[in-house]
């Protein structure tokens, strides 16, 4: 187990301390719970989660066609390459 130091307010420290003493742990204890409370929240690849959350967001939507049908449809007026 590694040690680290932080700062937190006085006020922080107090609430911490009275917390600590109701549950009869230590505040290491108690900051140590409250890190693996916050890590259980959040996702476990934080940096891909909106990508999870986004797949398929647009699927049911009528009014967006293929997006391969789209860029085909805007490059159908430009003279093929062939022709100049």
């Amino acid at each position: 187990m590694t040690r680290i130091l932080a700062d937190l307010p006085d006020e922080d420290i107090k609430w911490l301390d009275q917390l600590a003493h109701e549950q009869g742990k230590s505040r290491a204890s108690v900051l140590r719970d409250a890190v693996s409370a916050y890590k259980a929240q959040s996702p476990a690849d934080g940096n891909k989660d909106w990508i999870a959350r986004g797949a398929g967001l647009w699927k049911h939507r009528t009014d967006i066609s293929d997006g391969v049908a789209y860029q085909r449809a805007m490059r159908d007026d430009r003279t093929r390459h062939e022709d100049l």
